[in-house]
């Protein structure tokens, strides 16, 4: 399997779902704008998804996806299928508690969430329509791990383009259905996040019939016992147990964050959720597609004890960020006005809307490359069922993140938050890195001071010309002008693009030196 080929497949996908996550956000921002309703849909929204990457996408699969990758390598598909009925049994029964309290104890989870919004009664009840989301997601999330082991990595990808459709339908056609009922119309949105939900879930189950992988779940007390008492459920458990610890301090971060962001003013949550959409696109095209490639191929290598070849997959993904990432994190910091204006200036959103939004942009730009890195450095952890570093390096940036709250919130507003963030990620990624490098289980190949100063020197001619379009054209001026204005956007970035990847050709990188097969 070409590795970058199937890196670039998960990309594509996933731009197809940032690109229809971005109409998505387009939409909630000319309707609503960057409002208290905003404010509490964009709360009640986090909830369920902190729980996903808690528990599914977070914990679970760090635990799930390595015993998943080792065990098909050592024992097998048929005693991989047996894993992964006992898996869902207790992963379903699990959730249906979960989502059970979640939906009773929601006014206690928006409170701890954000206990400063205006509309706190709003979001307590979009948090009750959307928390059983968590419980579709993190079935999806076992799917994925499961495609992913058996490297089909299309379905999981695309899937949430299933998501963003739904709320664009929802907030086209939904929310003016309910301001006629004389329904609040934000409710419409938290209709279509369910039925994004659904719909998710429902796309798997043909692709893992395809691969003969579909979850036989457990009904009767002794099936629940007897998946309970399987070996590799409770290698997972206890493999959890720290990588929940290590994701909870992230989502701790995240909690506390939005906690702050609710005092500071209306608007506040909502200038964030849109920079972190807007950051989202390069993490997601690069980070998230790497990590999906990586972790089993890492997990394969670690089981077949490898070195050289686990080695070689962290060099080849950790060259990719810093190709692709660095170029990314200077436009976020160079060129973030044309990109929040061109986006989101439209109907409700506000010039002052456009200025906050970037400001936290620019926040988040500067932690970029670590936020991306550290989809492929974690992974190098995982892979070695070694989850208690990358947990201890998350509670100690943890403090050093809410430490650097209490300078720069008072200093910048909701924009510090956003930049606490950014550097927090690169002390993360740095001492991942570090601690990979101290063990021997990385090692650098060579070259990379060659490479270095190839993409410093087309990341320089880039950022120049990115400062000359910015300031060549009155962005704001031309919101009138709105499919002209994107036009011109489009233009700039494909000129920049082009101008990178030609300076990088002038200096002899070329990208066909990545592909690689794993």
């Amino acid at each position: 399997m070409n590795l970058l080929k199937a890196a670039s497949t998960v990309s594509l996908f996933t731009l197809a779902s940032r690109v229809t996550g971005l109409v998505r956000e387009q939409l909630i921002a000319a309707t609503f704008g960057a409002s208290a309703a905003t404010d509490a849909f964009n709360v009640a929204f986090r909830i369920p998804n902190l729980f996903r990457r808690l528990f599914a996408e977070g914990a679970f699969s760090q635990a799930f996806v390595p015993l998943l990758a080792a065990t098909r390598e050592a024992e097998g598909d048929e005693v991989t299928r047996r894993l992964i009925d006992a898996v869902a049994t207790v992963l379903a029964w699990a959730l249906l508690l979960v989502c059970a309290l979640g939906v009773i104890a929601a006014p206690v989870l928006v409170w701890s969430m954000a206990s400063g919004l205006q509309e706190f009664d709003q979001a307590v009840l979009m948090t009750r329509w959307m928390f059983p989301y968590i419980g579709f997601m993190s079935m999806v999330a076992l799917s994925a791990g499961i495609l992913n082991t058996w490297r089909r990595f299309v379905v999981p990808a695309a899937t949430p383009v299933l998501l963003n459709l739904c709320v664009i339908a929802a907030a086209w056609f939904g929310a003016p259905a309910f301001e006629r009922w004389g329904v609040a119309p934000i409710l419409a949105l938290a209709g279509g996040v369910m039925l994004g939900g659904v719909l998710q879930l429902a796309v798997q189950v043909p692709a893992l019939l395809r691969i003969g992988a579909l979850p036989r779940f457990g009904v009767g007390l002794a099936s629940i016992r007897e998946a309970w008492r399987h070996p590799g459920v409770k290698r997972i458990l206890t493999l959890m147990a720290p990588a929940l610890l290590g994701v909870s301090v992230a989502q701790l971060s995240l909690v506390i964050n939005t906690q702050i962001a609710s005092h500071v003013g209306v608007g506040a949550v909502s200038w964030l959720t849109y920079a972190d959409r807007l950051m989202e696109f390069p993490t997601a095209l690069l980070g998230v597609a790497l990590g999906v490639v990586l972790l089993p191929q890492l997990s394969a290598a670690q089981g077949r004890s490898d070195g050289a070849e686990y080695s070689a997959l962290l060099d080849w993904g950790l060259r990719l960020v810093v190709l692709l990432a660095l170029p990314s994190a200077v436009a976020l910091l160079i060129f973030p006005q044309p990109l929040v204006a061109v986006l989101f200036h439209y109907g409700a959103f506000e010039s002052r809307d456009v200025q906050q939004t970037v400001r936290a942009l620019m926040g988040y730009g500067v932690g970029l490359l670590g936020i991306i890195a550290i989809k492929v450095l974690a992974p190098g952890f995982f892979a070695r069922q070694d989850i208690r570093t990358p947990v201890k390096i998350a509670i100690g940036v943890l403090v050093v993140t809410q430490l650097m709250n209490l300078v720069f919130v008072p200093w910048l507003g909701h924009a510090g938050l956003a930049l606490s963030i950014g550097i927090g990620a690169l002390i993360n990624a740095g001492l991942l890195l570090a601690g990979l490098l101290r063990t021997g289980a990385y090692r650098p190949q060579p070259g990379w001071l060659a490479f270095g100063a190839k993409v410093a020197l087309a990341t320089a001619a880039l950022g120049l010309f990115l400062a000359w379009a910015a300031g060549a054209f009155d962005w704001m001026a031309l919101q009138q002008q709105g499919w002209w204005r994107a036009a011109r956007l489009a233009g700039v970035l494909a000129a920049a693009t082009a101008l990178y990847f030609a300076m990088l050709a002038g200096c002899g990188l070329r990208l066909r030196q990545f592909a690689r097969r794993g």
